[in-house]
């Protein structure tokens, strides 16, 4: 199997596997408890949100822990939005946002009387700085811009965004699930982003049933996760310089083979300022789900975007919102590589790209002619 799909999740590494392991067998202890065994399962908890913390230049009580990147997008959204404290009803995003807060926006919109302002985006997939200055509002509490796209890889100017932001008094989330360990992440530019709030600013719990992490999120703790994560991040951030340029080389080693297998393919997005592990293209004329079941018999996994629809295939909503044509957002495929990624599985992947082309070629042929 040939793996470039991971931009929507990635194997465990081996780091997060020995930290989380002690956490899955005899130290199993809940971290609220008194006793021996919870005192374990608290340390664990405590030296990881330090690692975490001290890794991403925060205070380790602005980390909150959740189950992951959706509910933390969404305890962001919708908890800032919520917050007593806030200026008012009226939140600023764009459309081609991960689901986690497009979702939580268009709730916000359909069912609490908020008011939302869409921004436009370019072709390249880069927002409308001067739209986004201009849709700020006195009643505007929440801007939330993702740092990197996970479909297209396209990175925002998170820096500009941030200053009109700041100049104007908004709070700014930035959904950095992507752009974590792959760009440099610079959390004084945000409010909220990853697991991350910043201190002194209130939010509205979305679940309730405790008072965990500071009464913020609930839940008993999944302490193997929260080790393991606290490791993973340490192995993702080293020589993540190099690691990109590696990938990037990988990465532009297959659009190359592509482009020249089917010279009607297209690549979508910024391509100066993206994601060095990310290639999304469209393949005139052919259609996402025919390529992706085909890569997959040829043992390739990649995808057409996002990975959170329930295995359907459907066009890009992101590319779509880019002012693409449907024809292109429906004949995309995202290829995403990652650190186990090497040449050869590309070559691999290149030559069953070629193998695939042919025969739709061939059968798109014989169709026209019948």
């Amino acid at each position: 199997m040939i793996y470039l799909d991971y931009n929507a999740t990635t194997p465990l590494c081996d780091k997060a596997r020995e930290m989380m392991l002690p956490y899955l067998d005899r130290h199993f202890g809940n971290a609220s408890s008194v006793h021996a065994a919870g005192r374990e399962a608290r340390a664990a908890i405590d030296d990881a949100r330090d690692k975490l913390a001290a890794l991403m230049r925060v205070k380790p009580h602005e980390l909150i822990f959740t189950s992951g990147g959706t509910e933390s997008c969404n305890l962001a959204v919708l908890g800032l939005a919520r917050c007593p404290l806030s200026r008012g009803g009226h939140v600023i995003s764009n459309k081609a946002e991960h689901h986690a807060v497009l979702n939580a926006l268009e709730h916000l919109e359909k069912r609490e009387n908020f008011k939302v302002t869409w921004l436009n985006l370019s072709e390249r997939g880069i927002v409308d700085l001067d739209h986004l200055a201009a849709a700020i509002r006195p009643e505007t509490s929440l801007v939330s811009i993702m740092s990197a796209n996970n479909e297209t890889g396209v990175i925002q100017p998170m820096r500009e965004i941030s200053k009109v932001c700041r100049e104007r008094g908004i709070l700014l989330h930035s959904d950095m699930v992507q752009s974590f360990g792959k760009i440099d992440t610079d959390l004084s530019l945000v409010d909220a982003g990853l697991l991350f709030l910043r201190s002194g600013l209130s939010i509205q719990p979305i679940m309730f049933g405790g008072a965990h992490e500071n009464e913020r999120r609930p839940g008993t703790e999944n302490v193997a996760a929260i080790a393991g994560m606290a490791a993973a991040a340490e192995w993702t951030l080293r020589e993540q310089e190099r690691e990109q340029e590696r990938e990037k080389k990988l990465r532009d080693e297959l659009w190359t083979r592509i482009s020249q297998i089917f010279p009607g393919t297209r690549q979508n997005g910024d391509l100066a300022n993206r994601l060095a592990n990310t290639l999304n293209v469209s393949f005139s004329s052919l259609d996402s789900e025919t390529l992706l079941m085909a890569l997959d018999l040829e043992g390739v996994c990649a995808s057409s975007g996002s990975a959170c629809m329930v295995g359907s295939v459907v066009a890009s909503h992101v590319l779509l919102a880019m002012g693409l044509p449907m024809e292109r957002a429906s004949s995309a495929v995202r290829f995403s590589l990652g650190k186990q990624t090497s040449a050869a599985e590309i070559d691999d992947a290149a030559k069953a790209t070629e193998r695939i082309i042919e025969r739709l070629i061939k059968s798109n042929s014989a169709y026209a002619v019948a």
